[in-house]
């Protein structure tokens, strides 16, 4: 299956496909902070006067959708090549934070494994208020020269 990088980047980037609302509670902060060895009290205790989440909160959140509905390619015909976060402003427990997903960007690069195929899902946070929070890239992989069947690679 070939597939034209241009034209999946001009059909699917910088639509909006999904959004949700996430409440976000002191415990789940709390937890997260311990859980990634965090020890600095603004993340890890709720009585301290600048308590909120660590940088990388936002990350583990995911919406309603991985990709868009009718994207010729599935998020579970990939593995997760890593997340990028960029923090816009503190998420505080008390907020509802909106998360908006779009295809960021589209694009190829060859390694060891041959060609890969590199989707960049975006998830856009705001709090309450639309104020920025964060903004999440996560990158989806796929090795374009595995299509073939085992066998029609010569394979048993």
């Amino acid at each position: 299956m070939d597939i034209d990088v241009n034209q999946l980047k001009e059909d699917w980037c910088g639509r909006q496909f999904d959004e949700v609302q996430i409440p976000v509670a002191a415990k789940e902060i709390v937890e997260f902070a311990q859980a990634c060895g965090e020890t600095a009290a603004r993340f890890t205790d709720p009585s301290d006067p600048d308590f909120q989440a660590p940088p990388s909160y936002t990350s583990r959140f995911h919406g309603g959708r991985a990709m868009p509905k009718d994207f010729p390619i599935q998020s579970h015909q990939g593995f997760d090549a890593g997340k990028c976060v960029h923090v816009n402003g503190p998420l505080r427990a008390g907020d509802t934070v909106t998360a908006r997903s779009e295809i960021h960007d589209i694009y190829t690069k060859t390694g060891r494994s041959g060609n890969m195929l590199f989707i960049v899902h975006r998830m856009t946070f705001t709090n309450q208020n639309e104020e920025p929070i964060s903004v999440v890239d996560w990158r989806l992989v796929q090795n374009q020269v595995s299509r073939k069947s085992k066998r029609e690679a010569g394979q048993s």
